[in-house]
């Protein structure tokens, strides 16, 4: 469906076709140089659409919905982030229809000015994980409708992040976030830890509430965060937080024994039991991060003969389909469908940015040389950067190649006391001579 004459993009629901909350021309929405599903911002390869899942789940109709946008107004790439979102990649003209039928398809903000604070990370398990100390996906919902609907919390930064773990085997733990709250155990009760600038996998909890005073405890962290930030100060680890707890006006709780423990190796590839009887998810990534619109189509289609008709992306740019129970046919055909869902495939252990081929940043066409760099089997989780912003990856990879000239990286192994990438081990190697340092160094000296 067009815009109106007066450049309004009504939002329909799918079930009426009425509209509701017309959103605003993409020229009015605030500047940012984040994409959003309202606002496109262009790249050597296009425009770039990021359409946020709440939760990471999607239906098997809006991801058709998905792949049908691509196909017709774009390039046809799809980008599984690693914030469990979808982005599309090389729109032209039609920018306009293209984010008219994301809308139709319900996966838009419930209002223009609230879809960059959609930032809400779970785990891809949620509701369903075996480890799980409660359902995060009620307090989730209560957090995003308030991140939507409070008009003040529309003015924090489009990057600013909250985490929410319910204790799940299956979480990303290493992404930094400016909230994060975990659950935990502690005198027979569940409790949330929470913590900010950084992550429930490597930094100490600040303090703890009881589940019920989860939606709380975040509102009033955004409203500190908002009434004592300049405006230079976008990020929760712009701030010295040494005081910051202490001005909340919320009962806090001390933290005595906070571990989260890690995440189950490699859960987030092939299938494994849910908490519900007889039920297992099965897991996959998309190589590099990048599907099409068939291989999004045809993973609508098993989660809708095999599953319960929804996808989960994941923090690893990858898919997750949810209460199944012939586990072999979907592994199959996602199998054939591109997907990648064994460890054993060095791919899948390869992440790589957009390179020069789509990002102007970009020192090299990072795509291509993971792909040569997988088939030298290399024995290692590795990033690829195409410059130091690390767009790719959210937390620090045992083994990063950083892009310095076409074709060339310096090589980082990640190391706690060293910041960044970690520890430099090699300038200006080939792809060649990368290959061959990785392969001849044990795993354990730089994976977890």
């Amino acid at each position: 469906m067009p815009p109106d004459k007066a450049g309004i993009i009504p939002r329909l629901y799918p079930s009426t076709g009425s509209p509701v909350n017309p959103t605003p021309a993409l020229n009015t929405l605030r500047p940012s140089a984040c994409p959003g599903l309202l606002r496109i911002v262009q790249a050597l390869d296009g425009g770039i659409c990021r359409i946020k899942l709440a939760g990471g789940s999607i239906t098997s109709k809006q991801a058709e919905a998905v792949a049908d946008a691509a196909r017709t107004y774009a390039g046809g790439v799809i980008e599984a982030t690693n914030r469990a979102n979808l982005q599309i990649r090389g729109i032209g003209a039609e920018q306009d229809a293209l984010i008219a039928l994301l809308l139709a398809a319900d996966l838009g903000p419930n209002n223009a000015a609230g879809d960059d604070v959609r930032n809400l990370m779970l785990s891809p398990s949620a509701g369903i994980d075996p480890q799980m100390l409660f359902d995060t996906r009620p307090l989730a919902d209560q957090i995003l409708a308030t991140l939507q609907n409070h008009p003040r919390f529309h003015e924090l930064s489009a990057k600013f992040a909250v985490q929410l773990d319910g204790g799940e085997a299956l979480a990303m733990l290493e992404h930094h976030h400016d909230l994060w709250l975990s659950a935990f155990e502690q005198d027979g009760e569940t409790l949330l830890a929470f913590g900010l600038a950084g992550c429930p996998g490597l930094d100490a909890p600040l303090a703890a509430v009881p589940l019920d005073q989860g939606h709380a405890l975040v509102v009033a962290v955004l409203e500190l965060f908002l009434d004592v930030a300049t405006p230079a100060q976008t990020r929760m680890r712009h701030l010295p937080v040494d005081n910051f707890i202490g001005r909340l006006n919320l009962p806090l709780l001390p933290v005595d024994r906070f571990k989260r423990p890690a995440s189950g190796a490699l859960l987030h590839l092939g299938t494994y039991p849910q908490r519900q009887k007889d039920q297992v998810y099965v897991a996959a990534v998309a190589p590099l991060g990048r599907l099409d619109s068939h291989m999004l189509k045809g993973a609508a289609r098993l989660a809708s003969e095999y599953g319960d008709g929804t996808l989960r992306f994941t923090p690893w740019q990858g898919v997750l389909l949810p209460n199944v129970k012939t586990p072999k046919a979907v592994t199959e055909s996602l199998e054939q469908l591109g997907f990648l869902c064994s460890a054993d495939q060095p791919l899948a252990r390869l992440i790589a940015c957009t390179g020069s081929s789509g990002c102007g940043k970009g020192l090299a066409d990072t795509k291509a040389d993971a792909v040569q760099l997988a088939a030298l089997h290399p024995g290692h989780d590795i990033h690829l950067s195409g410059c130091p912003r690390s767009c790719a990856a959210a937390h620090t990879a045992p083994v990063t190649l950083l892009a310095v000239s076409p074709g060339h990286y310096d090589v980082y192994f990640r190391e706690a006391a060293q910041p960044g990438f970690g520890r430099l081990h090699a300038r200006t190697l080939s792809i060649e001579a990368a290959g061959a340092l990785l392969r001849a160094r044990p795993r354990s000296n730089t994976d977890d």
